[in-house]
């Protein structure tokens, strides 16, 4: 049984997924215990985004085998997943630093635009094969 370039390229993301939110997971658990007993919910669940929206997704396409994708639009969700990732491990430190900064507000903004343009590309890439199918 031999794995085709678009199966390594999606156990290749789910690494680098997993990678992610292991460091995501380890960086909140450090950062938590220095944090004088001041606990943030963004920091210590910022772990989740990589994990549920990058290694999940990238594992079930894997076994179901629809995980032909353009690597455009996968690269526009897992950019879409890292701004989420780096947005609530920032709003994090600042909740547990104890102050606001309203340039937080713009992570969530561009992490969902990014991963529903790579959403888009998915429903795309899905229509149009639906297409070549029938003919």
């Amino acid at each position: 049984m031999s794995i085709s370039d678009e199966d390594k390229r999606a156990l290749r993301y789910c690494l680098w997924d997993l990678i992610a939110a292991g460091f995501f997971a380890f960086f909140g658990a450090v950062y938590e215990r220095f944090s004088h007993e001041v606990y943030s919910y963004c920091m210590i669940y910022a772990f989740a985004f990589p994990l549920l929206l990058g290694a999940l997704p990238m594992l079930i396409s894997v076994l179901r085998g629809s995980h032909k994708l353009p690597p455009l639009h996968i690269m526009l969700w897992h950019c879409g997943i890292a701004a989420l990732t780096v947005g609530s491990a920032f709003q994090g430190a600042l909740e547990i630093y104890g102050t606001t900064n309203r340039l937080t507000l713009f992570y969530p903004i561009i992490g969902i635009t990014l991963c529903l343009a790579g959403l888009s590309g998915y429903v795309v890439s899905r229509d149009s094969g639906d297409e070549e199918d029938e003919e």
